[in-house]
């Protein structure tokens, strides 16, 4: 039997990727797709998918997985912008409905890679940087990736970073990036021209790593969404909160 998927933000350009990707998947059918001014509540009681794929916004992702939650839908989001508090009432809303669902901040899989890789490293260079840059569009800063690689940074350090010299100031504020988990340095560019850059930038005693990873076009997001979406099984009845990828690889 095919995995049916319904996708939310149909119109938007990953939901025109992820679309095409499903249609050209073995074993998934797709059997709906919303967008801005549809009700998503009555599409799945109509179409009755097993996976919600959800690439929106953040002010209307967190309302779709609470309605695909309440239906027993799956949903699978590339969405970023949710917050810890928005993720906590997921994890709750996954308990309360005996639901999984996935959020995943990339669905690269070259990303999630780099992100593995900068945890180790961290090990060994605890003095780390990140450098994200997406294009104009893209509403939220620092992105979810950069986020999750400070957090990934944090964890896997055996030693305190570098702490700044006494005195040191900013002449202009930001100038020395926001500051993520742990204290690691974000960076966020804005730029035509981009579609999903990072680095991360790691110092040690006479010499520096670098880490890079870049997405030259969308459809590199879409192996990772359809190997997300082929776990339904796994995620239907478990009642997790899945975040990141790299727990369904």
């Amino acid at each position: 039997m095919a995995i049916t998927v319904l996708v939310s933000g149909s119109k938007g350009r990953m939901g025109q990727e992820v679309i095409k990707a499903v249609n050209a998947a073995d074993g998934l059918e797709l059997v709906g797709g919303v967008d801005l001014g549809d009700d998503l509540d009555q599409a799945l009681a109509s179409a009755a998918p097993q996976v919600m794929v959800d690439f929106t916004v953040p002010e209307s992702a967190l309302g779709n997985i609470r309605t695909a939650l309440a239906r027993k839908v799956v949903p699978v989001v590339g969405t970023t912008g949710l917050s810890a508090d928005d993720r906590d009432e997921v994890a709750a809303l996954c308990r309360k409905y005996a639901t999984g669902c996935l959020i995943a901040p990339n669905f690269a899989l070259g990303a999630v890679l780099m992100m593995r890789f900068a945890q180790e490293a961290a090990r060994y260079f605890p003095d780390a940087e990140v450098i994200e840059m997406h294009h104009e569009k893209k509403l939220d800063a620092p992105s979810g990736t950069a986020a999750l690689t400070a957090e990934l940074i944090a964890q896997g350090r055996t030693q305190p970073p570098t702490q700044l010299p006494a005195g040191a100031f900013e002449k202009l504020p930001g100038a020395r990036g926001a500051n993520g988990a742990g204290d690691v340095p974000v960076h966020s560019v804005r730029l035509p021209g981009f579609v999903a850059s990072q680095m991360v930038i790691l110092g040690g005693p006479g010499q520096t790593l670098t880490i890079r990873h870049d997405s030259i076009d969308r459809a590199c997001f879409m192996p990772g969404v359809i190997h997300a979406v082929r776990q339904v099984d796994r995620l239907a009845g478990s009642g997790d909160l899945i975040y990141g990828l790299e727990h369904l690889l």
